[in-house]
């Protein structure tokens, strides 16, 4: 059913679970996956030689952590997994990797770190939803 599924972390628990879930449907169905991480351009500047500099490698080397791990779970399932760190906008970034990959399921968390309000879908979670013209499965 899926050949290829695309699953985006930024390391909260909702996307740690949506990883499990895309490791599983990829060990199920023997598709590839591709895990990816986004830093948000809107919130952390591009590198400039300034202490916002700093704080973008910080979150991209924490980012390529994250993906490293979703990486190690993949290989103990048997799962490749392809990994992409990019900066921009998590939402746009993510539609325009799937549809790069001609990905099949974008698998997403609820909400991620950034997101404040209980019992509500998270921002780029919500965008996703409705721009990817593609399956989206939300982990909760």
């Amino acid at each position: 059913m899926y050949d290829t599924i695309v699953v985006a972390t930024d390391g909260s628990a909702d996307a740690n679970r949506a990883a499990t879930h895309a490791l599983e449907q990829a060990e199920q169905h023997g598709a590839e996956l591709h895990a990816v991480f986004v830093v948000d351009t809107d919130r952390h500047a591009e590198p400039a030689l300034s202490s916002m500099e700093l704080e973008t490698i910080e979150i991209e080397e924490w980012g390529n952590d994250e993906l490293a791990e979703v990486a190690e779970r993949g290989d103990a399932l048997g799962v490749e997994v392809t990994t992409r760190c990019c900066h921009g906008k998590p939402y746009v970034e993510i539609i325009s990797y799937a549809d790069e990959v001609d990905a099949d399921l974008i698998v997403l968390g609820y909400h991620g770190h950034s997101h404040t309000k209980t019992g509500q879908m998270g921002s780029v979670t919500d965008r996703v939803v409705q721009n990817a013209g593609r399956p989206v499965l939300v982990a909760t």
